[in-house]
């Protein structure tokens, strides 16, 4: 079986592990992307006459028949195929005959992994989006049924003032929002069809590029060859980095979760479940998952800034660097969508303790309060801060319930609006589901059959 540049020669074995590296493997995962980019590239030369009927219908039962035994498990990429264009092609021709060789007419090895990748990472945006937004409306949920569970807030992981659990929950869920709301809007970047492109050049054949973003959902052609070129890397990065924004905040709302379920807390409590155990303690149960969020998201923000660097310094046109942006940007992938999953599952089965909450309350985190309503009588805000400072015995005993509704303003304990951040959460959902529907109708049809693509 030959690679697709074979001239004639052997690469020498060492050199062959060196540049292939792990690509051959991570190429298994976009295989049916391969396929549908490689259908839709067929159907475009037919229709400009590149080729004939019956070669066309040689490449579709060939490409369909790799798709079946991809699925079964039936179907490997060898490192000496280098990737999986290789290896379908081989295959293609395998089964096909003369028919399989003019599947590249027209293409470069460059513009088909960047039309194999944009399939895949559109995707992949699409189920980030998804599955972010479930864990957004799963803290929303948490924060609408606690909402006057008294929680001291804290500055400095110090007590500071009267908060809730509500507020606490409702806070990170908009911020969450926001992240999802800044990955949703990468989809444009990733509508656009680079298939075409070549080797960044173009060609001198009359290709329909239009038609082969059609065929493959995609709303627009990436017009410019070059810069479809240039832009390898560039969105895998532009990935990475709303990926490193969503795990900054998964981050932080686990290092909350550890310390508020910390026996000196008690705040809340952790599933057993969901905690591992001691190899020598036989009472400790360990937040392990929640510890790993925080390590994992700095591994997502390592993976961005790896991309970032391999990219930055590269001349214009193909360098084989490139390859070394697929592995990162998979592995944040996987490992942002696993981070929302885990968290997922701690909000529906975190145990809130009410009583607890409230004992934390000591009569100092009152003392903003007391000032305030010194000021209310009469008195100067900074007379009223020394008179409380000075006097805090004299401001103690309040009840922590009074505080969440003393609290009216939007945004506070008292008046959350969580509504405001529901409608734009139904919103997001809505369009990327209409986007969903669109490139599955797209896809579908191309293939003939329900195509899963990760």
């Amino acid at each position: 079986m030959s690679k697709l540049w074979s001239k004639g020669y052997e690469l020498d074995a060492l050199m062959e592990e060196f540049t292939v590296g792990v690509d051959y493997i991570l190429d298994k995962r976009l295989i049916p992307s391969d396929i549908l980019g490689s259908l839709a590239h067929a159907v475009m030369l037919k229709d400009v006459e590149l080729l004939e009927a019956p070669q066309l219908e040689s490449l579709r039962k060939g490409l369909l028949t790799v798709l079946d035994e991809n699925e079964k498990g039936d179907f490997t990429i060898q490192r000496s195929d280098e990737d999986g264009h290789t290896a379908i092609e081989n295959r293609l021709v395998h089964l096909v005959g003369d028919a399989g060789k003019r599947i590249h007419l027209g293409r470069s090895r460059n513009d088909q992994i960047l039309t194999v990748t944009r399939i895949w990472m559109r995707q992949y945006l699409l189920n980030l989006v998804s599955a972010a937004s479930s864990l957004v409306s799963d803290l929303l949920d948490f924060a609408e049924t606690h909402k006057n569970v008294p929680m001291p807030g804290r500055t400095h992981m110090q007590p500071a003032m009267p908060s809730s659990v509500g507020l606490w929950a409702g806070g990170f869920a908009e911020q969450l929002l926001d992240d999802v709301k800044g990955a949703a809007a990468l989809y444009p970047y990733f509508d656009q069809c680079p298939l075409g492109s070549g080797a960044g050049y173009g060609t001198p054949l009359p290709l329909d590029r239009e038609l082969s973003a059609e065929l493959l959902g995609f709303s627009r052609v990436q017009v410019n060859v070059t810069y479809s070129g240039l832009s390898r890397g560039k969105f895998e990065s532009r990935l990475l980095d709303a990926l490193d924004q969503i795990a900054i905040t998964l981050s932080k709302l686990a290092q909350d979760l550890i310390l508020f379920s910390m026996p000196e807390f008690g705040w809340f409590t952790l599933p057993q479940e969901l905690c591992t155990g001691s190899s020598i303690m036989p009472q400790k149960r360990n937040p392990d998952g929640l510890e790993l969020m925080r390590a994992r998201s700095a591994s997502i923000g390592a993976w961005a800034v790896q991309v970032k660097s391999i990219i930055r310094s590269l001349p214009s046109g193909y360098n084989r660097d490139y390859q070394d942006t697929k592995g990162p940007m998979m592995q944040a992938a996987d490992t942002a969508l696993a981070m929302i999953g885990v968290h997922s599952l701690t909000i529906r089965k975190l145990t809130v303790n009410n009583e607890t909450l409230i004992e934390a309350f000591d009569p100092g985190i009152f003392a903003t309060d007391a000032a305030i309503a010194l000021v209310a009588q009469g008195m100067t805000f900074r007379d009223a801060y020394r008179e409380v400072g000075t006097h805090p015995e004299r401001f103690a005993g309040r009840d922590p319930r009074s505080a969440i509704s003393d609290r009216t303003s939007t945004g506070t304990a008292g008046n959350l609006r969580l509504d405001l951040a529901i409608a734009e959460l139904k919103a997001i959902t809505a369009e990327n589901d209409a986007r969903e529907k669109k490139v599955n109708g797209a896809l579908d049809k191309l293939a003939g059959r329900p195509v899963r693509i990760i």
